[in-house]
């Protein structure tokens, strides 16, 4: 195992009581204290179990102090003798957890989501499940005490979306949802069936970071924009006025439509935060895929046409195939409820790799 580095160690307490120093004696302000207090944000988790680790190990110091004092009480020397065995398996724990603190972080983990489900292939049914699959996520953040807000939406014509776009904002909502990426499938008997078989349909999710306007620069001569009516279902109006925004981002082609609300300004800003999320996604992927050698720590491959997971209803069988996990309690995951459980999952054997991809370096 890993011996861990003391010197990094070091540093980051010592970082960590500079920012304290700096921020309590008042002599930053503005953007300066926003970055120092963003920074102190980070690194306190693992500052906290650094130090957590240094008084177990003085603990542990003080009682082989006791066992090895030939002069002592025997009794008192049996007592520390047993203690100590109990406080190695502690320390072995949480120097394990600081291992975790650590691994290599996304930038991003910390920041909030617009996710976008939209049906793939199966029609009706897979309009359904779309929809099932937003409520999933939101009722999932709802237990987080995340805010979720939908952006935009097309309803499908059976019920469900073809397509609808949400916001979740809350700490380390990507850090917690980034592995939903991908093909969701399911197979299950459709109301409409009256046959009994069962269909398979299936639904894409794209979960990107939210940008801030300092990570994405967007000229506004790259621009265009177009202002129409609403549609709704059937070609119906919404409303009367130009309200629906659509904006081209002509360098990459990125066009982005919201056209939810009925002020046009509200919809522009909803457009431009998908924009600006869509644009800042691409960067990363540009970057990941120079970094392509090195994804030995990436459970799945990041391909958004990746087929990751199976929701089964005849068995009440949800299944992830990247990792291989299978768990018979499918209506407590698509209510959101035990949604966790598969998150949980994922994160740990990410975590896995990264540990061995350290190790094998």
């Amino acid at each position: 195992m890993l011996m861990l580095p003391i010197d990094k160690l070091d540093a980051l307490v010592r970082r960590f009581e500079n920012i304290e120093g700096e921020m309590s004696h008042g002599g930053a302000s503005g953007a300066e204290l926003i970055q120092l207090s963003r920074e102190r944000s980070e690194l306190e988790p693992v500052v906290e179990v650094v130090r957590h680790w240094r008084r177990l190990g003085q603990e542990l110091a003080d009682l082989r102090a006791l066992v090895n004092d030939p002069g002592g009480d025997p009794d008192m020397r049996e007592m520390a003798r047993a203690e100590q065995d109990d406080l190695v398996q502690r320390i072995d724990e949480v120097e394990q957890q600081l291992r975790l603190e650590l691994l290599p972080k996304d930038a991003a983990d910390e920041r909030g989501i617009i996710i976008e489900v939209r049906a793939g292939t199966g029609g009706d049914e897979a309009a359904l499940f779309a929809g099932d699959l937003f409520r999933m996520y939101q009722r999932f953040a709802e237990t987080q005490g995340w805010k979720v807000e939908v952006m935009s939406a097309s309803e499908g014509t059976a019920g469900g979306y073809k397509e609808i776009i949400g916001s979740i904002e809350g700490r380390g909502v990507y850090a917690r949802l980034k592995f939903e990426s991908g093909v969701h499938r399911v197979q299950r008997v459709p109301s409409t069936e009256t046959q009994g078989r069962i269909h398979t349909s299936a639904a894409t999710v794209a979960v990107l970071p939210e940008a801030e306007e300092v990570d994405v620069e967007i000229r506004d001569a790259d621009l265009r924009i177009d202002v129409y009516r609403a549609q709704g279902a059937g070609g119906q109006h919404v409303n009367k006025t130009e309200s629906a925004v659509r904006i081209t981002h002509i360098p990459t082609n990125t066009v982005v439509a919201v056209q939810d609300e009925r002020s046009q300004h509200k919809n522009k800003a909803r457009a431009m935060a998908m924009l600006r999320a869509r644009l800042f996604d691409q960067q990363r992927e540009v970057l990941d895929s120079a970094r392509a050698a090195d994804r030995k720590g990436q459970v799945g491959s990041g391909d958004r046409s990746e087929r990751i997971r199976t929701y089964n209803f005849p068995q009440g069988r949800v299944t992830d195939h990247r990792i291989g996990l299978t768990l018979y309690n499918l209506p407590q995951v698509i209510e959101g409820g035990a949604l966790g459980e598969v998150l949980d999952a994922l994160v740990a054997e990410h975590q896995a790799r990264l540990l061995a991809a350290e190790e094998g370096a």
